[in-house]
C-alpha cells in the first residue's frame, strides 16, 4: 500500500516540478546558478552592473506576465465578437 502512495506522490510532483522549473521563478534561479558558477573564480559583477541585471530580470518578468495577460485579453475578445456576430445563433445538438 505504501509503495503505491510513494509512487503516485512521485509521479504527481513530475508535472509540478516541470511547473516550477518553467516559471519565471525557475528561471531565475537557474540564471543566478549559472551565474555564481562562472563567477566563482573571479571577482564578481559590480554593484552597478548585478543593480542591472536585476532591473532587467524584472522587467523580463513583467513582460512575461503582460504577454500573458494580453493573449487572455485577445481570447476574449475573439469570444465576445463571436457573440456579437451572431447573438441569437442556436448550438448545434450533436
Amino acid at each position: 500500500m505504501w509503495v503505491l502512495a510513494v509512487i503516485l506522490i512521485v509521479a504527481l510532483l513530475i508535472p509540478v516540478a516541470a511547473i516550477l522549473v518553467d516559471s519565471p521563478l525557475g528561471r531565475s534561479v537557474a540564471r543566478r546558478l549559472e551565474g555564481g558558477a562562472g563567477a566563482a573564480g573571479a571577482a564578481g559583477p559590480t554593484p552597478e552592473l548585478r543593480d542591472l541585471q536585476r532591473k532587467v530580470e524584472v522587467l523580463e518578468t513583467e513582460i512575461e506576465d503582460l504577454t500573458r495577460s494580453l493573449s487572455g485579453m485577445r481570447d476574449e475578445v475573439q469570444f465576445m465578437q463571436r457573440l456579437l456576430e451572431d447573438p441569437h445563433r442556436k448550438k448545434p445538438t450533436s
